[in-house]
C-alpha cells in the first residue's frame, strides 16, 4: 500500500470512530490495519496488541481463515465481486461465544482493485451461543442458517412464515423476530389458531360489539386491535377454517377489519408472522387452504430445523433448560456425561418440547440435582429404543405425525410404526386409552 492509499485508510479510520458497532480495516490478507474503540472493547484488545494481527486470530482464536476452519467468511466473496458481503457466524469474545452479523465492504483504488476491507460487526441479541435462561440458544449450522434468515428479514415489514415440525420453537423464533424488529416496543400478540373453535375465531381475532351475540354483554377488542403497533403471531395457521381464511386474507390485504356485530371499519397496524407444521403447499393443492392466502403469508418462509438436525446443540439446550429449571429451586441441576450421551443418541421426534419434558421427568428421579442415565425414560436406555421412536417419520409426509390427520392417513402411519403403543401415544401427545379407542375404531370389521 503506497502513502496515498495509507492516508485514505487513516482518514477512514478517523471516520469509523463515529460508528457505534465494532469496526475494523483489513488488508486482503486478513491483517488488521486499524480498529475503532468499540471493536477493541468487544474483543478485549483495548490494552493488547491487535494491529498487524489476523482478524481470525482475534475474533476466533484460529490460526487459519474462518472459511478454512469450517465457517463462512465474507472476504472471499466481497473481494471477488468487489461489493459488500454479509454473513452470520460466531465470534469468541472475553464474555464467551456470541452470534454476530458481519458485513464486509471492499475499498477500491483508482484502478478498481481491492486494497482493503471495512468489516462491521453487529452482535445478535435475539439468540445466545451460550447457555441462557431465556430465548433462543444454539450454535450449529442448521440453527445459524435459520437465525441468519431471521436477521435478514427482521428490519422489514414482510410477512414471515415459520415452517417446521411441532416442538421446534416456532413461537420463540417469532418472539425473537419481533424483538429484533423496529416494532420491538409494541406488543407481541399470539393467536393459537388450533385452539380456537370456528364459532369463536372471528370474535377473538376481530373483537365484538355489545349485543353482537348471546353473552356479549360489553364491547371486547380483538387480538388484531391488541397487536396495534406490534406483531401479530398466527400460530398453526394451517388450522384456520376455510370459512375464516377469506376474512383473514381481507385483513392482511386491506389492513382493515370490523368487530363482530359492528359497522365501523377499523384500521389494523401489525407486522404479520405465521407458523405451521403442516405442508401448506400440499393443502393448497387439495383445496384445503386458500392459494391467495398462502401466497400472502409466504412472502419470506423460514425453515426451522428439527432437533435431530442440530445434534451438536443438544448439550447447549440441555444446559439452558436445566439453568431455567434451577431458577428459584433448591437444586442447581446438572447432568452426567453418560446421560447426556444418551440424549444426543436419541432422534427426538418431539423436538425441543420432548427434550424439555424428558428433562423435567428426569429431575423427579434426581434427588441430589444430578441427572444420571437411570433417571431417563426407558426408551432412551434401550439400544434398540434410541432409534425406535425417532427414525420413523410418517410414510405419507415429511412432517411430524398429527392426531388430527384424516382416518385413512392416520391408519397408514400407525401401521408403519414399529414402536410400542406407549411410544406412539407419547409421540402423538395423547393418552394410551384415546389411542387404543381410535385404532380399534379404524380396524376393519370382520
Amino acid at each position: 500500500m503506497n502513502s496515498s492509499q495509507a492516508l485514505s485508510v487513516e482518514a477512514l479510520v478517523s471516520f469509523l470512530e463515529h460508528e457505534p458497532h465494532p469496526t475494523i480495516v483489513l488488508d486482503p490478507l486478513y491483517t488488521i490495519l486499524a480498529a475503532n474503540t468499540a471493536y477493541r472493547r468487544q474483543f478485549g484488545a483495548v490494552d493488547k496488541p491487535y494491529l498487524g494481527r489476523k482478524c481470525f486470530q482475534i475474533s476466533h482464536g484460529y490460526e487459519v481463515p474462518c472459511d478454512q476452519a469450517g465457517e463462512h467468511c465474507p472476504m472471499k466473496k466481497a473481494g471477488e465481486a468487489k461489493s459488500p458481503n454479509r454473513v452470520l457466524h460466531i465470534h469468541h469474545t472475553p464474555r464467551g461465544p456470541e452470534h454476530v452479523d458481519v458485513e464486509l465492504r471492499p475499498i477500491l483504488d483508482t484502478r478498481h482493485q481491492v486494497i482493503a476491507f471495512v468489516e462491521r460487526i453487529a452482535t445478535v441479541r435475539s439468540a445466545s451461543a451460550r447457555p441462557s435462561a431465556e430465548g433462543l440458544v444454539g450454535q450449529g449450522p442448521a440453527f445459524t442458517a435459520a437465525l441468519a434468515a431471521l436477521q435478514r428479514v427482521s428490519p422489514s415489514m414482510l410477512p414471515v412464515l415459520l415452517l417446521g415440525e411441532s416442538g421446534t420453537g416456532k413461537e420463540l423464533f417469532a418472539r425473537a423476530l419481533h424483538e429484533s424488529s423496529p416494532r420491538s416496543r409494541g406488543p407481541f400478540v399470539v393467536v393459537d389458531c388450533s385452539g380456537l373453535p370456528e364459532t369463536l375465531f372471528e370474535s377473538e381475532l376481530f373483537g365484538h360489539e355489545k349485543g353482537a351475540f348471546t353473552g356479549a354483554t360489553h364491547r371486547k377488542p380483538g387480538l388484531v386491535e391488541t397487536a396495534r403497533g406490534g406483531t401479530l403471531f398466527l400460530d398453526e395457521i394451517g388450522d384456520v377454517p376455510l370459512s375464516m381464511q377469506v376474512k383473514l386474507l381481507r385483513l392482511i390485504e386491506s389492513a382493515t377489519f370490523r368487530r363482530v356485530g359492528g359497522v365501523e371499519t377499523l384500521q389494523a397496524d401489525f407486522r404479520l408472522v405465521a407458523a405451521t407444521h403442516k405442508p401448506l403447499a400440499t393443502l393448497v393443492e387439495r383445496e384445503q387452504f386458500r392459494a391467495d392466502l398462502y401466497y400472502r403469508i409466504n412472502a419470506f418462509p423460514i425453515e426451522l430445523p428439527a432437533l435431530r438436525e442440530r445434534q451438536e446443540d443438544i448439550p447447549l439446550l440441555v444446559e439452558s433448560i436445566l439453568q431455567r429449571s434451577s431458577f428459584g429451586s433448591d437444586h442447581r441441576w446438572q447432568i452426567q456425561d453418560q446421560a447426556l450421551a444418551l440424549l444426543q443418541a436419541h432422534a427426538w421426534p418431539g423436538n425441543i418440547r420432548e427434550l424439555r419434558n424428558v428433562l423435567e421427568r428426569a429431575k423427579l428421579f434426581s434427588d441430589d440435582g444430578l441427572i444420571r442415565p437411570a433417571a431417563l425414560p426407558p426408551a432412551l436406555l434401550q439400544p434398540g429404543g434410541l432409534k425406535a421412536i425417532g427414525t420413523l417419520q410418517p410414510t405419507l409426509a415429511d412432517e411430524a405425525p398429527d392426531w388430527r390427520w384424516p382416518d385413512e392417513r392416520f391408519l397408514a402411519w400407525a401401521q408403519a410404526f414399529t414402536g410400542s403403543r406407549a411410544e406412539m401415544a407419547r409421540l402423538l401427545q395423547v393418552s394410551e386409552r384415546s389411542l387404543y379407542r381410535r385404532l380399534k375404531a379404524l380396524q376393519p370389521q370382520s
